[in-house]
């Protein structure tokens, strides 16, 4: 998955955020719909949320230092991760409580703006435009991610890929339109029955939905963060490309690790001949990881490290961890 695409996803969802933003903050303060002020605070959170997503791409690219020599790949997880914290306390949280001091203001008979104003269209209006724009970045985060999804599911899309931008943004487009929806129905059964209590569920789904998607993209950002090895299919070229080297024996064992979305570790212990000598063995290396690079152009961090390979070698146990396969 490029960065390119991620990045245009993310401005794309900015900019229609910011707009809808706006406008909800506008249609709150003429009505006092709840769920028009929880769905414009729901568009802050999503438009500060790709500003956070625009900032971990950027502190990603910065050089490698003596301190992290493996560079700043992971700065786009630790942000992702942050944009589900902030998702969760400013949208789900604000909500919910939005719900719970308008079922309150209900109960104590105060005066409802949406029902009682000249404004009372305006929600409508507002709700209906959201949806058209949220639309149109939605489009755009589907388009990018269709890039790299190939045949995979969209569920499995968003559990596999390494560069959080695109789940980040499909998800909270996702959220977004459903969260429209329901505001649109409590608003509108609110003005059909005379009845604040339907503005007031309108509100509480739409913090319900925000936490649900906060905690997938926390769990999510996570697995991310813990370090996660390549993808399959990357292993598998890196496999077929290691073992087919001139002088590699066979593969004992291999390991990779993401230090970034577009970074990969790879150390394997490779198998070569007992009787070659140690430039031979350097010879050996240095095809491998040339075959390795061009069969995966991640791979930017590679170690290989020569042995001979005894399949009747068993390694003294350790109560700690087990021993390797092969020696």
């Amino acid at each position: 998955m490029s960065a390119e695409g991620g990045t245009r996803a993310v401005v794309a969802a900015l900019l229609a955020n910011t707009f809808i933003a706006v406008t909800k903050f506008g249609a709150w303060l003429l009505t006092g719909a709840s769920s028009m002020l929880a769905e414009a605070i729901h568009s802050v959170a999503d438009a500060g949320n790709q500003a956070l997503l625009l900032v971990g791409g950027k502190r990603a690219r910065r050089e490698a230092t003596p301190e992290h020599p493996f560079g700043y790949g992971r700065e786009r997880y630790i942000f992702a991760f942050i944009v589900s914290i902030v998702l969760f306390s400013i949208g789900g949280l604000f909500a919910l409580y939005e719900a719970y001091h308008k079922f309150h203001e209900i109960q104590e008979g105060k005066p409802n703006g949406l029902l009682e104003g000249q404004w009372w269209w305006v929600p409508l209006a507002v709700l209906g435009a959201a949806i058209v724009a949220e639309s149109f970045s939605f489009r755009t985060a589907i388009h990018e991610s269709n890039k790299s999804r190939g045949k995979q599911s969209w569920g499995k899309f968003i559990r596999s890929a390494k560069s959080p931008e695109l789940p980040v943004i499909l998800l909270e487009d996702l959220a977004a339109l459903i969260g429209l929806v329901f505001a649109l129905a409590g608003v509108g059964l609110t003005l059909i029955t005379r009845n604040g209590y339907f503005d007031v569920i309108g509100t509480a789904m739409i913090g319900l939905l925000l936490v649900s998607v906060a905690i997938t993209l926390a769990i999510e950002t996570k697995s991310l963060l813990l370090g996660e090895a390549a993808s399959v299919d990357a292993v598998d070229r890196i496999e077929t490309a290691l073992a087919g080297t001139s002088g590699v024996q066979r593969v004992i064992h291999m390991k990779t690790l993401h230090l970034g979305p577009e970074e990969v570790l790879v150390a394997a212990k490779i198998a070569v001949s007992n009787t070659e000598s140690a430039a031979g063995v350097a010879q050996t290396i240095d095809r491998a990881e040339v075959n390795i690079r061009v069969a995966e152009p991640m791979v930017t961090a590679l170690y290989l490290e020569p042995d001979i390979y005894d399949a009747n070698y068993q390694p003294a146990a350790r109560p700690d961890r087990p021993g390797p396969a092969g020696h």
